[in-house]
C-alpha cells in the first residue's frame, strides 16, 4: 500500500493549517498509534496492512475536520478516489473512512460510535495528542487563534451535552481543561492508550495546578 500517496494528500489539503491540526499532528498520530498497535500487538508485523491502515486514518483524520475544512464531504470524495490509487480494498476504505468520520471528540458526545480496531488506535492516539506538553501547546494555539482568553474566573466551565453546545458556548482555555481534556484519560480505548493518557494527563494537571496557583498569587 502507498502511504506516500496518503502523506503527500494531507500535505497539499493541510497547508498554512496554524491551529495544531497540521500535518505534523497527522504525522505524530500515525507514529503513535502504531506504536501503540505494536506494543500491544507484539507479534504484529509493523508493515501488516493494518499498520497501513492505522498510518492512513492518522494522516487523513482532519483533512475533513468542521473547524479546519470548509467542504468535508468534497474532501471525502477524493479520498475515495485516492484510497484505490494506493492499493486499499474496498472494505479497508470503508474502514478508514468510517473512522475518519465518526472518531471525533464532538461526534461521540451525544452518540458513542463502535469503531473498528484500526480506528480505535487511531482516535486514542489522536486524543492523546490533546494531553501532555503538546496538548497543552495545542490548547492555546487553537484558543488564541479562535480569540478565546486564556483564563476568565466569571466564565464557568460547562457540562458538554451537545455537539452544538460544544461548538459555539463560551469558554477559556483554561476552562477547556475542565470542560474536556481531563476527561480524555476515560475515553480511551486501547491498553497502551490508557497507560499515555494517564501519563500525560498528570502532567497536564500539574501545569494547570501552577498556572492557578501563579494566577491568585
Amino acid at each position: 500500500m502507498n502511504i506516500e500517496l496518503v502523506k503527500q494528500f494531507t500535505k497539499d489539503h493541510l497547508k498554512g493549517e496554524k491551529t495544531g491540526h497540521d500535518y505534523y499532528h497527522g504525522q505524530r498520530v500515525a507514529n503513535l498509534a502504531t506504536k501503540m498497535y505494536l506494543s500491544d500487538y507484539p507479534d504484529a508485523h509493523k508493515d501488516s496492512r493494518i499498520v497501513a491502515i492505522i498510518q492512513t486514518g492518522s494522516y487523513l483524520h482532519d483533512t475533513i475536520d468542521e473547524k479546519i475544512c470548509d467542504n468535508p464531504d468534497e474532501v471525502i470524495d477524493e479520498i475515495k478516489e485516492l484510497l484505490p490509487k494506493g492499493g486499499f480494498t474496498s472494505l479497508e476504505i470503508e474502514d478508514i473512512l468510517f473512522t475518519i468520520q465518526h472518531m471525533s471528540f464532538s461526534a461521540n458526545i451525544e452518540h458513542h460510535y463502535q469503531l473498528p480496531l484500526s480506528g480505535q488506535y487511531v482516535q486514542d492516539a489522536d486524543r492523546i495528542e490533546s494531553l501532555g506538553a503538546i496538548g497543552i501547546a495545542r490548547a492555546f494555539t487553537y484558543g488564541g487563534k479562535h480569540g478565546n482568553k486564556i483564563y476568565d474566573p466569571e466564565i464557568k466551565p460547562e457540562k458538554l451535552i451537545s455537539h452544538d453546545q460544544y461548538r459555539n458556548h463560551v469558554e477559556t482555555t483554561i476552562n477547556h481543561f475542565y470542560e474536556k481534556l481531563f476527561d480524555l484519560e476515560d475515553l480511551m480505548n486501547t491498553p497502551a492508550a490508557k497507560k499515555e493518557a494517564h501519563r500525560r494527563t498528570e502532567y497536564m494537571r500539574e501545569f494547570v495546578q501552577e498556572f492557578m496557583d501563579e494566577w491568585n498569587v
